[in-house]
């Protein structure tokens, strides 16, 4: 007689004792310290119309959305698979009146596709975002936050990565490609491939100086020291450029000064969240892991579909992967 197996769909997992007891207490743990930081806890839908979930900057989650047909409405609703475009439209909803809003969540995401290959479809999402600051002090709260969250978790050593979309923006708007054009470019930098480069430069009849300035900023990752010669080797790409390298290297100096200790890493071409970010990204590792732990940026204009548009800078990470990681 054959025993029919009862399996969670692939990248699903469900916690059981004493793994859920251990969750719970980092739940309690992370969310009493945003309080203490001045941190509103919201507990949003696990539905929603499926316009609302994909508004502005969330278009990106198309693909990872679960979508359905609401049988009261006929309308469209989707699962979320990220809860920080919920974060975004509540604080323009419900807290539209305050300059400056910081919101919290933690909460079971779904995706019909992972973030990456062999990752989680159901991840407990943990974040912070802030609302309405548009200066560095922002983002520099939000890393602090993210790190206190990997520390609590019991994740000591951690390494912090930094880029700016800003740079890829501003070099790649002179060449005014089509989005088919731009989604290959994008590819080709991400994966850092020079000859790929070199085959689409020459393809298009790019001019050479645009060309090097992208075959340069594929080269321009590792420690800190990146931002001089980025100084210099980007010297002709315009201000745009020099401003995001300015804010880059405020938030260096200012993490050196408080964790002299925290291993930096700078990559130019790195390129998360593109879609969305609009300034400073950022991602945490672990030694010995090759997915980023914890992510986060600046996302600015978020909120204008909900009729308040405002800077915006926040992280997430998932809490069932840094519980595992620090077991």
């Amino acid at each position: 007689m054959s025993i029919k197996k009862w399996m969670l769909p692939e990248g699903v997992e469900e916690a059981l004792p004493p793994t859920s007891w251990e969750l719970e207490d980092l739940r309690r743990k992370l969310l009493d310290g945003f309080r203490k930081r001045g941190y509103e806890l919201i507990l949003p839908p696990l539905i929603e119309h499926l316009d609302a979930l994909l508004t502005g900057t969330a278009q990106d989650l198309d693909a990872r959305t679960f979508k359905f047909t609401d049988p009261a409405s006929g309308r469209l609703l989707g699962l979320r698979s990220d809860m920080t475009p919920q974060a975004a439209r509540i604080a323009a909803r419900r807290f539209g009146d305050q300059a400056v809003v910081r919101l919290c969540y933690l909460g079971t995401v779904l995706r019909a596709q992972p973030d990456a290959l062999g990752g989680p479809r159901s991840p407990r999402q943990v974040g912070c975002e802030i609302f309405g600051e548009a200066g560095i002090a922002a983002d520099l709260e939000v890393i602090d936050l993210m790190l206190r969250t990997l520390r609590g978790a019991g994740l000591k050593k951690a390494h912090l990565d930094l880029g700016h979309v800003g740079i890829y923006r501003a070099v790649s708007a002179k060449l005014a490609l089509d989005p088919d054009d731009e989604a290959v470019l994008f590819d080709i930098l991400q994966r850092k491939s020079q000859p790929d480069l070199a085959e689409f430069a020459q393809a298009r009849s790019l001019k050479p100086r645009v060309v090097k300035v992208f075959a340069e900023l594929m080269e321009l990752n590792g420690d800190v020291t990146v931002l001089q010669r980025a100084r210099e080797t980007l010297k002709a790409a315009g201000p745009a450029v020099q401003a995001a390298l300015d804010t880059l290297d405020q938030v260096v100096r200012k993490l050196r000064a408080e964790s002299p200790k925290l291993p930096i890493h700078v990559d130019l071409a790195e390129l998360r969240g593109y879609s969305y970010h609009t300034g400073i990204v950022f991602a945490a590792f672990a030694p010995g892991h090759g997915r980023e732990i914890a992510r986060g940026g600046r996302y600015d204009g978020v909120g204008a579909e909900f009729g308040v548009a405002r800077p915006a800078t926040g992280f997430s990470a998932d809490l069932n992967e840094l519980l595992r990681l620090a077991q």
